[in-house]
């Protein structure tokens, strides 16, 4: 199977498709993201959030909030004020949950060393629960994800179970989660750009190698080294601040059909 042909094939389909998520189209701080990757020959964009805050009005089995059973009392992708949540909680019947939900961005990638070239550029910038995953037909998928998320309950049979000192110092949590979203978003499109042209030099001046993909090893990253001109001192201390556990590279390699 001529696996260029068919990432052709498959990004063409994905592109032409109409947007089914529930805002009906590309978030606005993720947008230029999505445009310069699918303008890159060996990537498309499958899925993207740009982060958000939301309430949930549903039931709670332990700890997982079953969303599909969920009403969306509260969504918004920028800053979230006290008076919005209280409107919002007024219409909860069972159990409120505020959650804040960084990026999430899911991107097929032709090549495995170009995974590995964008699961970088998403580990410098923060994002660092990205993930490849190498599927059977042999579709390589990089998820972009980090760690810094927040979901707590504030109702229980809609009866509110904190007070509005509480929800306010929520608010003020979520919403530093987000301008730190934005912080990383805003990084991770100008890691990327740097990338793409490093590469493009690269490219040009050497032929790539074929890498072994029967497996990955995974090892520790020297964070200086592997960020380089893409990260400034300044940014390096705030990433080490902002998360403490950096889990390196995560593949998951599925065995070809026979």
């Amino acid at each position: 199977m001529d696996l260029s042909a068919e990432f052709k094939r498959w990004k063409a389909q994905c592109l032409s498709k109409a947007d089914l998520s529930r805002k009906g189209s590309v978030d606005e701080d993720v947008l230029e993201i999505v445009q310069l990757l699918n303008g890159q020959e060996q990537f498309f964009t499958t899925s993207s959030c740009a982060g958000r805050i939301i309430l949930l009005d549903g039931s709670i089995n332990g700890s997982e909030v079953q969303k599909q059973n969920c009403c969306w009392l509260l969504v918004t992708h920028k800053a979230c004020v006290k008076d919005d949540v209280t409107v919002a909680l007024k219409k909860a019947k069972g159990d409120a949950v505020l959650k804040f939900e960084p990026l999430v961005l899911h991107v097929q990638c032709r090549q495995l060393q170009d995974a590995q070239i964008l699961h970088s550029v998403a580990m410098d910038s923060g994002f660092r629960n990205s993930g490849i995953t190498v599927g059977k037909r042999g579709k390589i998928m990089l998820a972009v994800r980090s760690t810094h998320g927040l979901e707590v309950p504030l109702s229980h049979q809609g009866k509110l179970m904190v007070t509005e000192e509480y929800i306010n110092f929520l608010l003020k949590i979520a919403n530093q989660k987000m301008e730190e979203n934005k912080k990383r978003i805003e990084r991770f499109y100008h890691c990327l750009q740097y990338a793409l042209e490093k590469e493009t030099v690269s490219t040009t001046s050497h032929p790539k190698e074929k890498v072994n993909t029967s497996y990955i090893r995974k090892k520790k990253r020297n964070p200086a080294k592997a960020r380089g001109k893409c990260v400034t001192e300044g940014n390096e201390k705030e990433l080490e601040n902002n998360d403490h556990d950096d889990p390196g590279i995560s593949v998951t390699i599925f065995p070809e059909d026979c």
